[in-house]
């Protein structure tokens, strides 16, 4: 399997190399500027039993809050890297919550609830902060997330949009300065979101926030 030109086993190494040491003030300095990530968080609404699993959960930053705002909810979470879920462990633990969320290493465009969570039906929810930016295969993810959600089940997404409302100066240094962690706007993203509605997969709703710097969506399944 791969993920773009790299395979599986290639880029879980190269995200454990990128956040072996940076994992450790990974939440000190990324609430700077992931913003939109509790606005998304407060329209989740996740209902008593629903299933809901993060993509790329990195520190299970977001994943405490909603187990916190949504506590009777079933949470899960997964990423790439061995290196960022032992800080995601440590924070669970920390918080009393690792018997709540169930964590495990695997791919955005692969992964098996069935397998990897011993579930018995579909996921109702899943989300994507701040990960397709930086996932590679990014249509293949969403595809495959598509697959395994229900009729009616639930794609969350915040990210990176273009700032069209930001001064032109401020753009091309966020842009230049996240591209240093292999960070990319992607409107391409939007753009095949908008496709999948025009497709009858789904419906779209579209949030911008902050003058454009990012957006939520949420594409609900047909």
């Amino acid at each position: 399997m791969k993920t773009g030109a790299l395979s599986e086993e290639q880029t879980r190494n190269n995200m454990d190399n990128m956040y072996r040491w940076t994992r450790h003030v990974y939440d000190a300095s990324r609430k700077y500027y992931l913003l939109g990530r509790d606005r998304l968080i407060s329209s989740l609404a996740a209902q008593d039993g629903e299933l809901v699993c993060e993509v790329g959960c990195g520190t299970a930053r977001n994943l405490v809050k909603m187990a916190k705002r949504y506590p009777h909810a079933c949470f899960f979470g997964l990423d790439a890297s061995d290196e960022m879920l032992k800080t995601a462990q440590g924070n669970l633990k920390r918080e009393g919550l690792e018997r709540k969320i169930v964590l495990r290493q695997s791919f955005s465009q692969s992964f098996r609830p069935d397998v990897l969570f011993d579930l018995q039906r579909p996921l109702d929810k899943i989300v994507f902060s701040y990960a397709l930016s930086i996932i590679p295969p990014w249509q293949e993810s969403i595809d495959h997330a598509l697959e395994l959600l229900p009729s009616g089940g639930e794609m969350h997404i915040v990210d990176f949009s273009g700032g069209e409302e930001l001064p032109e100066g401020f753009r091309k240094i966020l842009f230049w300065w996240l591209s240093l962690f292999h960070v990319y706007h992607k409107p391409e993203i939007l753009d095949y979101l908008k496709r999948l509605e025009f497709e009858k997969k789904g419906t779209l709703d579209l949030e911008s926030l902050f003058k454009g710097y990012s957006y939520r969506a949420v594409f609900r399944k047909a």
